[in-house]
């Protein structure tokens, strides 16, 4: 299959894209088809890609830790996390192209999702505490950011799960993805947050852009568990 023949077969087989960010739905699943279509072209299978996503995912992480932060650093870790968050989204693409998705690769891709999240705030914590010169209790800005983002992370795939245990075949047609709500889900994205990293030069900065984020997701928590909890009653 050519190149662009794999690019359009992928388009078939998207996931709605009800419930994403607008970054999720122009930015990264663009990204990831193209990654996906790459991956096809040379045999790689859904399980290697997210082999790669891990490895670059956490080669960021690695630097964000150990080494002290400068712009030049925050570029190489933002490119790093984005190609990651690419190749997480071209995974899923990939296996619904070959359709082989498989509760394996599923649970693999969700472990390394959920690795990330703790890796990269635990990072971010040693960074503030070799580099920042922060004390507590500024050290608890990661910690409660990683508590909320892993609590929205597992909160919606276990609300997906139990959305297909109980799934109905569809009677009427799929209502357009809103934009609003997709622009308002920014703020939570893991897209916006890997951009945040630019800033890892200017410790101002970067702080204003972290607890920025870590304020959104702790406002935002309660909304998701009281929509999720009104969508399972």
């Amino acid at each position: 299959m050519e190149f662009s023949s794999t690019l359009q077969q992928l388009s078939k087989v998207q996931k709605p894209a009800q419930g994403v960010s607008v970054y999720a739905r122009f930015v990264n699943r663009p990204a990831g088809r193209l990654l996906a279509a790459a991956a096809y072209r040379i045999g790689l299978s859904p399980n290697h890609v997210t082999g790669v996503s891990a490895l670059i995912t956490f080669a960021a992480v690695v630097a964000i830790a150990l080494r002290p932060p400068s712009y030049m650093l925050g570029q190489w870790v933002s490119l790093a996390l984005l190609l990651g968050f690419a190749l997480d989204s071209a995974d899923g693409q990939l296996a619904r192209l070959h359709r082989s998705s498989s509760l394996c690769g599923e649970w693999l891709d969700h472990m390394v999702d959920c690795a990330k999240i703790l890796g990269i705030h635990a990072a971010v914590l040693i960074s503030f505490y070799r580099f920042f010169g922060l004390t507590p209790p500024a050290l608890l800005l990661p910690v409660i950011f990683q508590f909320a983002a892993v609590l929205l992370f597992f909160g919606g795939i276990l609300t997906e799960q139990l959305r297909r245990r109980r799934a109905k075949t569809p009677t009427g047609p799929v209502p357009p993805p809103s934009r609003v709500r997709g622009m308002a889900l920014l703020p939570v994205d893991y897209g916006l947050f890997c951009l945040s990293f630019l800033f890892l030069g200017s410790r101002k900065l970067f702080l204003a852009s972290y607890v920025a984020l870590l304020v959104a997701h702790v406002v935002l928590l309660p909304a998701f568990f009281g929509k999720w909890l009104r969508e399972l009653s």
